[in-house]
C-alpha cells in the first residue's frame, strides 16, 4: 500500500513539474525586438495588472498614457510610483521583483 502511495505520490509530482515549466509566454513575442524573457514577463505582469487603467498598448485610459513614460521618469522613479502608488493609482499593485521588471521594461518606451 505504501509503494503504490508512493508511486502516485512520484506521478503526480512529475506531472505537476512538467505543467509548470513557464510556457506561458512561449511564442508570446508581441512585437519586442529580442527583448528575451524579462520583457516578454515584464510585459504579461503589466497586462495583468496595470492595462485595465492604462491600456493594453500603455495608451491610456482611467490611468495615464505609458508609452513614453521612460523619457519622462527613471527605473527608479517609475518602481517608486509602482510600489507607493500616486494619484488614484493604488499602492502595491505589484510587488517585487515583479515591480523591478516591469519598472524596467516601462523606464525603455521611450
Amino acid at each position: 500500500m505504501k509503494w503504490k502511495l508512493a508511486a502516485m505520490f512520484l506521478g503526480v509530482s512529475l506531472a505537476l513539474a512538467a505543467c509548470g515549466g513557464g510556457g506561458d509566454n512561449a511564442g508570446n513575442n508581441n512585437g519586442n525586438n529580442g527583448g528575451g524573457d524579462t520583457a516578454a514577463s515584464a510585459e504579461q505582469i503589466f497586462k495583468q495588472n496595470c492595462a485595465s487603467c492604462h491600456g493594453q498598448d500603455l495608451s491610456g485610459g482611467v490611468g495615464p498614457n505609458l508609452q513614453k513614460v521612460g523619457s519622462k521618469y527613471s527605473k527608479e522613479q517609475i518602481k517608486e510610483i509602482i510600489v507607493n502608488g500616486r494619484g488614484a493609482m493604488p499602492a502595491g499593485i505589484i510587488k517585487g521583483e515583479d515591480a523591478d521588471k516591469v519598472a524596467e521594461w516601462l523606464a525603455s518606451k521611450k
